[in-house]
Order: structure tokens, then C-alpha cells, then sequence
């Protein structure tokens, strides 16, 4: 049996997880999360099921032990993942404690003495969120130590706190199916997930959020102020970086720095201020962060290892700012944004794949391999031409999805399946996904 007290008192520990009466009415009653233990282990049961930890059925329990003590875990590994269990104990324990999640909370209600805490409350900021809200949201129900890359975002939708479900949401879903394009069998060892500003607030992907409001400097001020002792983001890719499986290797766990000018670029907005004076700088001096740099930095300058990054686009910016109107070898254009995001995906993959064999990851080669495979270039240049037809297809399919969208859903109007099968019956030399998305000629 694995068994391990939660770090601080019964107060800390439930400001760390979603208050159960804040929860959508729905999801409440269908998960039963009527108390804070419920919640808690809602959220454990979601990290075992990510890491791949066996736990025998219905052995999970959240337990409170009194005010001073706060709760108790316990759950029955399976046979054979005993090692991993007590791993997934100790880093709960560590990553859930005041210098880790704690910061995130001293760094939100820093923010929230302030002018800059939700500016536009309570008027609703768009059309399906209601009032505008912030709430702190920590990175809950993640793979814990069985993960393979660290993604870095913006801010979590305050969809994703009312369920309860940090992980099941538009830019995850799609993340998920580049990843199986890519050919990565487990996409949830992808799910590790690092909000710059650990804050729940509207936009869901369907639903914009003016990004004006989460400036750069918001992260800087509060999450990332060393001065202040408020340094959550870079205390927790620290951490979130260096799992015990990856120990021996000479560099941590790939970063993807996910952003761009053209949709949610606060995240790569923050690494290229927080890393200019490594980053690479073009003919004026300027730091550079553009989509598909790769390169390593030092999370803290005193990090024993180097981190492999890439700046990759936002899961869902190809849906919300792709067409295919443009130049066909620069964003917006659909295919380029597919492209990118599936270099992205398989660079990410590379390392674990470069790892298990015992070889060393080469940031540059990597990219350079994936570029080959997605733009039929080592470079990443020009409009997408790969050299096999079953990956331009991948690439037309991905790009229907993205261009045909059912709003009433909340879906794209065909599954990959679906959209594939369109693709091949229209057929063509370059395979454009540009033929609309009403049905086809028989």
C-alpha cells in the first residue's frame, strides 16, 4: 500500500484544488465531488491514470486526518508498478508543497491586492463565459513522473476549473491527435502542462480572451519576481523537468514553448524576456523567439543541466487564425500551420525515442529530421511538401478539421477519420484541404 500525508495543514492543502461549490452543478453531481476530499482525489485518480500507475480497483483514498494535519492518500499499486507508485508519493508531495504550488498561490494573491486582479469585473468579456472571473488554478491531474516533455502555455480556461478537468478541453484534444499523427502512441505522457499565469479565467478556444489582459508583466511581476520571492514558473519547470526516469540523461526533459505573435504569444512573450540574454538575436540585436527555434537554455543560471526548448504555436491557433488565404509558406495559411505543429510533436518524441536508445538528443538534428519529414526540407521553409503521400494526407485531414468547425458542438464537424476519407476522395497533386466543408460530389 502507498500511503503519504498531502504537505502543510487542512486550509493549505484545499487552496491548492478547486472548492467543490464553484464546480459546475453537473459535474459535481456526476463525479459525486462534494467535499474537498472528493475533489482531491478526483485529481489524484486523474495523475495515476496519466503516469500509467495500475492501482487496484477502488483503493484510492483521500482521508482527513484533523485541521493540523490535513489529508492522507493511500491507493494499492498493481503488481509491477510498486517502484512507480512511491515515486508518484514523493513527487505529489514535493510539487504540492509551499515552495512549489505555494508559489503560485502567494503569487496570485500578490496580484490580487493590486488594480491588475481581472480588470474587467464583472462585465462578461465574451459570449459564453458569463461575468468575468479569476480564480487561481493550479496544474492539477497530470502525469506526475512518467511523463515525457513539458508543454508551457498561457493560462487555464475557467471551463477546464468548473469540471474539474484540467486536461479535457479543445487545445488538449487537438494536442492529442497531432500527437497521434506523429505517431506517438501515449499522448497523455504529453500532457504535463505549465501556465505561466497559474489563473483560471474565460476563453476556452471558442471563446476569446483579450490577451491584453494577461500582459507579459503579469507573469513577470507575480510568478516570476525574484526580488519578491515569487518565482513559481521557473521553481516549477525546475522541477517538472527533471522526473526520475530521465535522472541519467545529460539534459532534461524538451520544452515546448507554446505561442505566437498571431494567437496567445504571453507564454514566448515571457521566455523570450526571461532568456534574452541567451536567446539568438537577428541582424539588429534583437532576442529572438519564432516558431520552430529550438536550442537550449538554463532554466535558473545555477540548473545542473540544460534544457532543450522549442517555440512551438498554440495548440488550437491553427483553428482560430488558419486560412487558406495568403502566401502557402507562411502562417496564417493552414498547411503551414499544420506542418509546424506536427514538427513540433514529433521533435518532442524524438527525445524520448533518442533517450531509450541511449544516444544524445541533439535539439538541431531533431528539428531538422521532423522539418524533413513535414516540409520535405530540413529547414522548415517554403509551403509543406512532404515526401510521402500518407503524410500530406495527415496534413490535409488536420487542416479540414481545423477549417471546418461546428461552434454548436463545440466539435470539428468531422473526425480525423472522417476528414481523412474527404481528403483522399478529393484527391489532387498537393491534396488542399481549401475545398469547403459541405458534402462532397459522389
Amino acid at each position: 500500500m502507498t500511503d503519504y500525508r498531502l504537505p502543510g495543514n487542512k486550509e493549505y492543502q484545499e487552496s491548492l484544488f478547486p472548492c467543490p461549490s464553484l464546480l459546475d452543478p453537473e459535474i459535481r453531481q456526476k463525479e459525486s465531488l462534494e467535499e474537498p476530499a472528493d475533489v482531491i482525489r478526483h485529481f489524484v485518480a486523474s495523475s495515476l491514470v496519466e503516469d500509467g500507475i495500475g492501482t487496484k480497483a477502488d483503493s484510492l483514498r483521500v482521508a482527513l486526518i484533523d485541521n493540523n494535519h490535513g489529508y492522507r492518500v493511500s491507493f494499492q499499486p498493481l503488481p509491477g508498478f510498486e517502484e512507480q507508485a512511491e515515486a508518484f508519493a514523493a513527487m505529489h508531495q514535493r510539487i504540492l508543497d509551499a515552495d512549489h504550488y505555494g508559489l503560485g498561490l502567494r503569487g496570485a494573491e500578490a496580484c490580487r491586492r493590486t488594480p491588475a486582479w481581472n480588470p474587467m469585473a464583472p462585465h462578461p468579456v465574451n459570449a459564453s463565459d458569463g461575468p468575468c472571473e479569476w480564480i487561481p488554478y493550479l496544474p492539477l491531474g497530470m502525469p506526475l513522473v512518467n511523463h515525457r516533455a513539458v508543454v508551457l502555455m498561457h493560462y487555464p480556461p475557467i471551463v477546464a476549473y468548473r469540471k474539474a478537468d484540467y486536461l479535457n478541453n479543445m487545445t488538449l484534444r487537438r494536442w492529442a491527435q497531432l500527437l497521434s499523427c506523429a505517431g506517438v502512441e501515449t499522448s497523455s505522457h504529453y500532457h504535463s502542462i505549465l501556465d505561466v499565469n497559474p489563473i483560471a479565467a474565460p476563453g476556452s478556444g471558442q471563446s476569446e480572451y483579450a490577451n491584453d489582459y494577461f500582459p507579459i508583466s503579469l507573469t513577470s511581476q507575480f510568478f516570476d519576481n525574484e526580488a519578491e520571492g515569487l518565482t513559481y514558473v521557473r521553481t516549477m519547470l525546475e522541477l517538472m523537468l527533471n522526473p526520475p526516469w530521465n535522472r541519467d540523461s545529460p539534459c532534461t526533459l524538451p520544452l515546448l514553448v507554446c505561442g505566437s505573435p498571431l494567437y496567445d504569444p504571453q507564454a514566448v512573450g515571457w521566455f523570450r524576456v526571461r532568456y534574452k540574454d541567451v536567446l539568438p538575436t537577428n541582424n539588429h540585436g534583437i532576442p529572438q523567439a519564432n516558431a520552430l527555434q529550438v536550442g537550449f537554455i538554463s532554466i535558473f543560471e545555477s540548473s545542473e543541466k540544460p534544457t532543450p526548448y522549442m517555440i512551438g504555436n498554440h495548440m488550437i491557433a491553427a483553428g482560430v487564425t488558419g486560412s487558406c488565404d495568403g502566401k502557402p509558406d507562411r502562417l496564417p495559411n493552414i498547411r503551414t500551420y499544420e506542418a509546424q505543429d506536427l514538427v513540433a510533436a514529433s521533435w518532442l518524441h524524438t527525445y524520448y525515442e533518442q533517450t531509450q536508445k541511449g544516444e544524445t538528443f541533439d535539439p538541431v538534428n531533431a528539428r531538422s529530421q521532423a522539418c524533413l519529414r513535414w516540409f520535405g526540407n530540413p529547414d522548415g521553409i517554403g509551403a509543406p511538401k512532404p515526401e510521402k503521400r500518407g503524410d500530406m494526407e495527415t496534413i490535409c485531414a488536420l487542416a479540414q478539421m481545423d477549417l471546418c468547425f461546428d461552434y454548436k458542438r463545440i466539435a470539428p464537424m468531422y473526425s480525423y477519420e472522417e476528414a481523412l476519407q474527404r481528403c483522399r476522395q478529393r484527391g489532387g497533386d498537393d491534396l488542399s484541404p481549401c475545398f469547403g466543408c459541405g458534402p462532397l460530389a459522389g
